[in-house]
């Protein structure tokens, strides 16, 4: 009230100091529309006093904060300070509440801040704000600066000289008008009342290399990584010059490495992993090199999962990064995951084989092994089921899988890379090629039977299809599905007469008793013939006197599921050998039901064969007792049969008994 009669008067003396100060008692009242409008006026009055004009910005700055205009609100008392720093402290002091002076001191730290990192405006912190009324701003164009940060950063630590915050702006002010020692000087006081302050320290740090004093420097680095807060560069590095951010990039980085040349003791990795951090941090968050080096520190630790972190942001960036990709192989290597460590490694291998196989070869023997086999095992089996259905799984090439091949014989030069190799050239229709590394390889007269396989298959047009069979049928023996794959290399003619003279040979085999090496030949037939029901029956028989029951058992499996047009000489046939298979094998209903067919197809040739072998009497005894089980089982039907067939055999008296307690048991009831 004592405002509105003095200004009410006819006199203007004080009239924007009345404004000002009826500004504020409306402030104080809640009214902020009637304050604001006082503070414009003063401050847009055509003769402005400067300290009411301070009031004025002081007040208004007030209540955009309550408004949400926390910029606007810094940009007032910037133009306070600006004017008169003096009578900025005093208004505060006098004119704003303990209850709000707080929040508007955090209020202008933060606004600080963001204006030296320029995040207000991404083309950098000056930004000009002129009004076109009449007034103050008519001659007042406010450039927002580091000058003019450092103006509110000073007027902070005047309002609360403890304040470390307040201490921080104002050396970052400093720094970036270009007065780096006296925000050294600063920051060293600062330091002096809190030594493990780490935004304290890491400021320093910078100053002391842009000084060039590198021992200080990493001295104060030390003390960073022991607070074990590293994230406090985030903030700095947005207020740091590029020079001053490679700088400490291209310091630490050195540093990292010096440590890693030194020690390899756990201390000292992780020493250097916090360097590496932070030129990462200062190179924006991307260094190429230092996540690479970083993540190997983090695979010696055992800290596979932080080690893949970083490769990934290597490969996000550059997906053909060989030293990513192999060093993220090697990561799940350790881990023992199979399918991610093999497509890494080969992807790398892809890009530059030269790089990646010093790497493996720099691996104990071990994971060298492990390595190798891995790849082998991923490449035979794309090769596989590219010859099987002349087409490649996924993505790999035969150009790849050479690639692949290579590599192996490289690493290690074991006899399965070199056959490997020399399947991929096959595949790849490189026959001269694959030929002589073969011969480069084992020699010309390989005795090793995978080496001499392939020389036969390459020689096949060259050389007698007998001599052919001989190594063939030596592979046989030892690894049938090889020699399968090696046989889509040789054309259908060529392995019907390989078929042919494998089967030969191995008939002349078993005549003279030498069964094991017949087996191979007749696998041989067997395979170069795709399964025919001839050569499989003669493998069975072969396997028979060498008493693998069960192998012969499969291949008569094959043959009676391919009956079809043959005749019932031929089938009953087939089933007795079934039959006295599964005999040998224990299986005496599976046995009899067999019997019982080959009765039932041709008995005069069954009844012959039952006789040489495994005789009639032995067989009858076997039908009585399956006979007797299905009898107890009141399975009567089914005993019937097995009876009657087996009188076909002999007319064993068990049997007969059997018979007439199943008419007996007829006379209470039909069989079905």
């Amino acid at each position: 009230d004592m405002c509105e009669q003095l200004l009410a008067a006819e006199q203007n003396t004080y009239h924007n100091t009345l404004l000002a100060l009826r500004g504020f008692c409306s402030l104080h009242a809640q009214d902020h529309h009637g304050a604001l409008q006082d503070f414009q006026r003063v401050i847009e009055h055509d003769s402005p006093h400067p300290n009411s004009c301070i009031k004025a910005l002081c007040g208004r700055g007030l209540i955009r904060i309550s408004g949400g205009s926390n910029y606007l609100t810094a940009l007032d008392y910037i133009t306070a300070c600006q004017l008169k720093l003096e009578e900025t402290i005093f208004t505060i002091k006098s004119y704003v509440p303990w209850n709000q002076r707080g929040l508007l001191l955090k209020v202008l730290q933060e606004e600080g801040q963001m204006m030296l990192q320029k995040k207000r405006y991404p083309g950098g912190s000056s930004v000009s704000f002129q009004k076109m009324q009449t007034g103050l701003c008519t001659f007042l164009t406010l450039k927002v600066d580091a000058h003019g940060v450092f103006q509110l950063a000073s007027l902070l630590v005047e309002l609360d000289s403890s304040d470390e915050v307040s201490r921080i702006l104002c050396a970052d002010a400093l720094y970036q008008m270009g007065r780096g020692e006296e925000a050294r000087r600063l920051l060293a006081l600062a330091l002096s009342r809190n030594p493990q302050r780490a935004p304290v320290l890491a400021r320093l740090a910078l100053l002391q290399l842009k000084r060039g004093f590198v021992y200080d420097g990493n001295q104060l680095l030390k003390r960073v990584i022991r607070t074990g807060d590293s994230s406090c560069l985030l903030p700095i590095l947005d207020i740091f010059q590029d020079e001053d951010r490679k700088l400490l990039q291209s310091h630490c980085r050195w540093r990292a490495l010096a440590i890693l040349k030194g020690k390899q003791e756990g201390a000292a990795i992780k020493e250097a992993i916090a360097h590496l951090s932070f030129a990462i941090l200062a190179a924006g968050g991307y260094a190429e090199d230092c996540l690479l080096t970083r993540a190997r520190c983090y695979g010696r630790l055992g800290q596979m999962k932080t080690a893949i972190f970083d490769f990934n942001a290597v490969l996000k960036e550059d997906p053909r990064n060989v030293q990513a990709l192999s060093g993220r192989g090697f990561i799940h290597l350790a881990l023992r995951q199979q399918k991610e460590a093999v497509q890494d490694l080969i992807s790398a291998l892809k890009v530059e084989a030269g790089a990646v196989i010093p790497a493996i070869l720099s691996l104990k023997p071990e994971a060298q092994g492990l390595v190798t086999g891995w790849i082998l095992q991923h490449g035979r089996a794309a090769l596989t089921e590219l010859v099987a259905t002349k087409d490649l799984p996924g993505e790999e090439t035969l150009g790849d899988l050479l690639t692949m091949a290579k590599a192996l014989t490289k690493i290690c030069k074991a006899a399965q890379h070199h056959i490997f190799y020399t399947d991929v050239l096959m595949a790849n229709g490189r026959h001269q090629e694959a030929l002589k590394h073969l011969q480069e390889a084992f020699g010309h007269c390989p005795a090793e039977d995978f080496a001499r396989a392939r020389l036969a298959v390459l020689q096949l047009q060259s050389r007698n299809v007998a001599e052919a069979a001989a190594p063939l049928s030596a592979l046989a023996r030892r690894d049938e599905k090889d020699l399968a794959f090696l046989l889509n290399f040789v054309d259908t003619k060529q392995q019907q007469h390989l078929a042919q003279a494998a089967a030969q040979e191995g008939k002349v085999l078993m005549r003279g008793h030498h069964y094991e090496k017949a087996l191979g030949y007749h696998s041989l037939a067997v395979l170069a013939s795709r399964d025919s029901p001839r050569y499989l029956r003669r493998r069975a028989a072969c396997l028979t006197h060498l008493k693998k029951y069960q192998r012969a058992l499969k291949d008569m499996e094959k043959v009676i599921q391919g009956h079809g047009s043959n005749s019932p000489k031929t089938r009953a046939g087939d089933h007795c050998c079934q039959g006295f298979l599964l005999l040998a094998l224990a299986e005496e209903e599976a046995a009899v039901q067999h019997y019982v067919e080959a009765l039932q197809l041709d008995e005069a040739l069954a009844l012959d064969t039952i006789t040489n072998c495994p005789g009639r009497e032995t067989l009858t005894k076997t039908f009585h007792k399956v006979a007797q089980n299905n009898f107890d089982k009141q399975h009567y039907e089914e005993a019937w049969k097995i009876t009657d067939c087996g009188l076909k055999i002999d007319k064993s008296t068990e049997l007969q008994k059997l018979r007439a307690r199943l008419r007996r048991e007829a006379s209470s009831c039909s069989i079905h």
